[in-house]
This record gives C-alpha cells, sequence and structure tokens, in this order.
C-alpha cells in the first residue's frame, strides 16, 4: 500500500502540534550563550548556543519590556519558555518568556582578557599612533571584495575626491582563515611605498561574525603596520580589539571613507579664500602708502624753502622706492602662495588623470558617464584624452558578471 503524501504545510502542522502537546517543551528552561542578537520593533530575537549546538529565540515586547538587564552578545543566560515550530520557514524555535543572567560568556571573557593584556603592552597608547595623511593619494581597503562595504566605500570616495587612487585588498572576514588572510594582506601592503593609508573595513554582525578582528594575531599586525591604519568593522556600537590598536576607529565603514578622503571642493574654498585675502592685503597696502604719499606732498608744499624742499624731495623718492619694494615683496610672496595653492588643486583635478593614460568619457549632454548602466547600444558618446577628444557610437553594453 502507497503512503499517502502531505504537502508541506500538513507536515509541518502535525510537527508542531506534536512539539505543542510534548509537556516538557510546553515551559522549558535553555542555557546557553547570546548570540546573533537583533533588537526589533516587534521583539528581541536571537541565538542561545553552547558548544555543539544553537537554537534560535524570540522574546515579544509583552515579556522583554519586563527585562530588568540590557542583553548582550557573548551573555551566558538561561531562557524560560516554550519550544515550538514558526510555520513559515519550518524551523523550530523557542519563544521567551523569562531570562535569568549567568554573566559573561567565553567570548566575552577572551575579548576582555586580550583586551587587557594588549593594554598593558602599551598597544593602545595614543602616542604610538600614527597621523591620518591629510591628502592621501592612494588608499587601501583591506575587506571582502562583495557586497556593500567595498561598495559604499568606492561610492564616497569618488564623490569626495575622483583624484585619489582605491586599492583593494580581497580577504574574509569572518571563518577561521580570516585572521591569517587580514596578517598577510597587512604585510603586503607593508612592503609597498606607494600607500598611504589602510582602511581595514567589514559590515556588521555577531560576535562569532567579527571575531577575526578580535584576534591577537590581527591586533600585532595593525600594530606591526609602519603605514596608518582605520579601523571599521562593524556598527557605531561594535567594538573589537582592531579598534583599539588601529592609528583611527570609525564608527562604519562608510564613515571610515568620509574620513580619510579629502573633500575636493574644500581645496577650492581655500584658494579662493587665499585670493580674495591676497587682494584685499594688497589693497590696504596699496592705500596706506598712497595717504602717506600724499601726506609727504602736502608737507613739501607748505615747506618751500629750498633746503626743506630738498630733503622733502629725498625722502618721498625713498618712501616711493620703498613703497615699489615692499609691493613688488608682497606680491611676489602672495603670488608664490598663489601659484602653489593653483599647483595643488591643478594636481588634484579630474582632468589630471588623463595624463596617466586615463580617458574620460561623457554623454550627448556633455555629462561624465560613470557606470555601463548609464549607456546603451547605439548611443553617441563622446571619449577625451590628454590631446584631444573623439566621438565614439557604442556597439555592446556588457555588465560585470
Amino acid at each position: 500500500m502507497q503512503l499517502k503524501a502531505l504537502n508541506v504545510s500538513e507536515i509541518t502542522d502535525y510537527i508542531k502540534r506534536m512539539m505543542d502537546n510534548d509537556i516538557i517543551l510546553r515551559n522549558v528552561r535553555v542555557r546557553g550563550e547570546i548570540s546573533n542578537l537583533k533588537y526589533h520593533s516587534t521583539g528581541i530575537y536571537f541565538t542561545l548556543k553552547d558548544e555543539v549546538a544553537s537554537l534560535k529565540c524570540v522574546m515579544f515586547n509583552e515579556y522583554s519590556r519586563l527585562l530588568n538587564f540590557t542583553l548582550q552578545d557573548g551573555m551566558s543566560v538561561i531562557a524560560t519558555g516554550r519550544i515550538t515550530v514558526y510555520e513559515k520557514s519550518g524551523t523550530y524555535q523557542l519563544y521567551v518568556q523569562s531570562i535569568q543572567s549567568e554573566g559573561i560568556g567565553a567570548l566575552y571573557l577572551a575579548f576582555n582578557k586580550l583586551k587587557e593584556k594588549l593594554e598593558k603592552e602599551g598597544l593602545f597608547d595614543s602616542d604610538k599612533k600614527e597621523p591620518i595623511p591629510k591628502h592621501p593619494k592612494k588608499i587601501a581597503v583591506v575587506t571582502s571584495p562583495t557586497g556593500a562595504v567595498i561598495r559604499d566605500i568606492i561610492t564616497i570616495s569618488r564623490r569626495r575626491n575622483p583624484t585619489v587612487d582605491i586599492l583593494v585588498v580581497p580577504v574574509l572576514v569572518q571563518g577561521s582563515s580570516a585572521a591569517d588572510e587580514i596578517c598577510n594582506a597587512l604585510r603586503i601592503l607593508n612592503k609597498r611605498e606607494d600607500i598611504d593609508v589602510i582602511i581595514l573595513a567589514r559590515g556588521g554582525g555577531s560576535l562569532e561574525e567579527i571575531w577575526p578582528f578580535n584576534e591577537e594575531k590581527v591586533a600585532r599586525c595593525i600594530y606591526a603596520s609602519r603605514i596608518p591604519v582605520v579601523s571599521a568593522v562593524g556598527h557605531e556600537t561594535d567594538f573589537t580589539i582592531s579598534d583599539f590598536v588601529a592609528d583611527l576607529r570609525a564608527p562604519t565603514p562608510s564613515a571610515a571613507a568620509e574620513i580619510v578622503v579629502p573633500d575636493i571642493k574644500v581645496y577650492q574654498r581655500e584658494l579662493f579664500l587665499l585670493k580674495t585675502k591676497l587682494l584685499t592685503l594688497m589693497t590696504a597696502e596699496l592705500n596706506r602708502k598712497k595717504k602717506e604719499f600724499e601726506g609727504l606732498k602736502r608737507a613739501l608744499y607748505l615747506n618751500s624753502p629750498t633746503k626743506k624742499s630738498e630733503i622733502l624731495r629725498h625722502k618721498v623718492e625713498n618712501l616711493t622706492a620703498s613703497l615699489y619694494n615692499e609691493m613688488l615683496s608682497i606680491y611676489q610672496h602672495k603670488r608664490n602662495d598663489f601659484l602653489i595653492l593653483a599647483e595643488k588643486l591643478n594636481s588634484l583635478s579630474p582632468l589630471k588623470v588623463l595624463t596617466r593614460g586615463y580617458t574620460i568619457v561623457l554623454d550627448k549632454q556633455e555629462k561624465v558617464i560613470s557606470s555601463v548602466k548609464d549607456i546603451k547600444p547605439y548611443d553617441e558618446i563622446k571619449i577625451l584624452f590628454k590631446d584631444g577628444k573623439a566621438k565614439a557610437i557604442v556597439q555592446e553594453v556588457k555588465e560585470n558578471e
């Protein structure tokens, strides 16, 4: 006789009823360490784990508001509630009604122990931290090559200053091999002479997921780096050992890009202010000398005897020469300042990249095309080279895999 086929909802409902009718599972106490803790508008979601297994848990607001302490990843607790099936995903989980704290879990103990050890060794001392360069030309980003983190860093960097080069160094950012890959990347970068600053980044996650950034080997590699390192791991509320030992801690990867990449508009404003200040100083000095000159002319007119006239004439000549020399000196000094800033602005100009063999592609409206999504076949485009420009028709558009 062939068994009757049950659909998914029927078998799930059967399992749920079995668990709901189990006298032990209706009211059970579970000891474990909190992981993957997330606060939601409907309640608190987390996982309880031990050395062997893990159990998904949810504590809805009607119970969570009764807590007299704050839950944290790594905290050891005893949770009381009922275990049943969440039919939508077909998974069983603990619906928590109350939680009793048992202290700090193993990972938090390891974190605090290493933090205390490295702090005593002086790895966190502020006087040993390298300053972050104000005008970096090339920035290395050590992170996963895929995902929102690297996309956000590149997008923000291009918006703030498209002349800054970004070198992406792909590494694992979680798992047993992540720490070794991060250390290897830092060692390789420190053998190069063209890197001005390193951003070490990954997105948010549980304590286990960001644990590579709490490993001692990573901390010592960061400390040994001669190139300044900015730690940008997780969310603003996440802290890792890497944050303490790095030369600078950014609250998020996006914030790291905002901090490290200078805004080219600032240079433009500085140049404008310097030009305005130069003109103001020159005008003020010229007016002062003109008044002094007019005063001497009047004194010469009022004191007409020949000797006084001769003395005053020489004084006028000397003051005239002094005026000329001072004005010339001021002009040359301010002109040099102006040329230096103009050269700096020119070096940061997006058109400067053309001299290094790059090109800029524009659409018919003279707007820069920065993505293959901005064009389609048979579009007319304009290509700018360092020594001219060319028009072209797009034959094919293909996005990266």
